[in-house]
C-alpha cells in the first residue's frame, strides 16, 4: 500500500518534536532556568546556538524543555477528550431516545465554553493559572469532537447487518461495544486523536502567552512567546524560535492525522 507524503511529512515533523524531548532528558547545553545577565540577548553562534534571551536564558535549552510540555499537554489533554468522549459518543450511538439526546446536548453545551473560557475559570477556582489548569481545560473543551464522532461512527456501526444479527442472538450490549464498535471506530478516534494533539498544543502556547498556563518559570514555548514580546522589534530572534517550533508541532500532527486518515479509511483507499 502507498504511504501518502502528508503521512511519512507528519511523522518526520513529530519525531523531530519527540527526539528533542528525549534529548532534554540525558543532555542540555546550558541550565533552561539559571539567569546569567552578563549573557544578555546573546545572537545565535557558540556556545548559544540560538541565542540568549533578555534574562540570559540559553533559548535551545529552553526549546529542548518546552517540548516536554507541549507533548505533555497535548498526551494528557487527548487522553481526557478520547476517555470521556468515546464512552459517552458509544452510548450515545448504542441508545436511542432520550439518553442518547441527553449525550448529545450535553456535548453541545460544553462545545459552546471554548479551551480559553474554561481555562480562565478553572485558574479563578484554584487562584491562578498553571500547566494542570491548561490540560484539564483543553481535555474537558476537546470532549464534544469525540462525543460527536464516537457517535456517528456507532450509529454507523449498529446498522451493520452483522450488528443485528449478533443483537438478534442475545449479544449483551457491552459485548456489541466491545467486539463490534469499539474496534471499528478506533481509527476514527486515532485520526481525531492526532488532530486534537496539534490543538492542544496550540491551545496550550494560546493559553502560556496569555499567562494562564506555564508559569514563568516553567520553559514552555507559549511563554517565551509572551516573554519575547517586548524585544520584538530590536530582537526579533526570541519569538522566532518558539513561534517556528510550536508551527512545527501543530503542522506535523494535523499532517499525521490527515496521512493516518487517508491510510485508515477505506473510502479514501478505493479512489487511488
Amino acid at each position: 500500500m502507498r504511504r501518502p507524503g502528508s503521512l511519512i511529512a507528519g511523522l518526520a515533523l513529530v519525531g523531530l518534536v519527540v527526539a528533542m524531548c528525549l534529548l532534554s532528558f540525558v543532555w542540555l547545553p546550558f541550565s533552561p532556568t539559571r539567569v546569567d545577565p552578563g549573557a544578555r540577548l546573546l545572537p545565535p553562534g557558540w556556545p548559544h546556538l540560538m541565542g540568549t534571551d533578555g534574562l540570559g536564558l540559553d533559548i535551545f535549552s529552553r526549546i529542548l524543555v518546552g517540548s516536554r510540555v507541549c507533548l505533555l499537554v497535548g498526551v494528557i489533554a487527548v487522553g481526557i477528550g478520547a476517555l470521556v468522549g468515546v464512552p459517552l459518543g458509544m452510548i450515545g450511538g448504542m441508545t436511542r431516545g432520550l439518553v442518547g439526546q441527553a449525550i448529545l446536548r450535553a456535548a453541545d453545551l460544553v462545545y459552546a465554553f471554548p479551551a480559553l473560557l474554561l481555562a480562565v475559570l478553572l485558574a479563578a477556582g484554584r487562584g491562578g493559572g498553571s500547566v494542570a489548569t491548561a490540560m484539564v481545560a483543553i481535555g474537558v473543551a476537546s470532549v464534544p469532537a469525540f462525543v460527536r464522532l464516537a457517535r456517528a461512527g456507532s450509529l454507523e456501526v449498529m446498522s451493520q447487518d452483522y450488528v443485528l444479527a449478533a443483537r438478534s442472538a442475545g449479544i449483551t450490549r457491552t459485548a456489541i461495544a466491545t467486539t463490534h464498535v469499539l474496534p471499528n471506530i478506533a481509527p476514527l478516534v486515532l485520526v481525531q486523536s492526532s488532530a486534537s494533539f496539534g490543538l492542544a498544543i496550540l491551545a496550550e502556547a494560546s493559553l502560556s502567552y496569555l499567562g494562564l498556563s506555564a508559569p514563568a518559570t516553567t520553559p514552555a514555548w507559549g511563554r517565551m512567546l509572551y516573554d519575547a514580546q517586548n524585544y520584538l522589534f530590536t530582537n526579533p530572534n526570541l519569538a522566532v524560535w518558539p513561534g517556528l517550533f510550536i508551527a512545527v508541532a501543530v503542522l506535523g500532527f494535523n499532517l499525521l492525522g490527515d496521512g493516518l486518515r487517508e491510510v485508515l479509511d477505506p473510502r479514501l483507499r478505493e479512489r487511488r
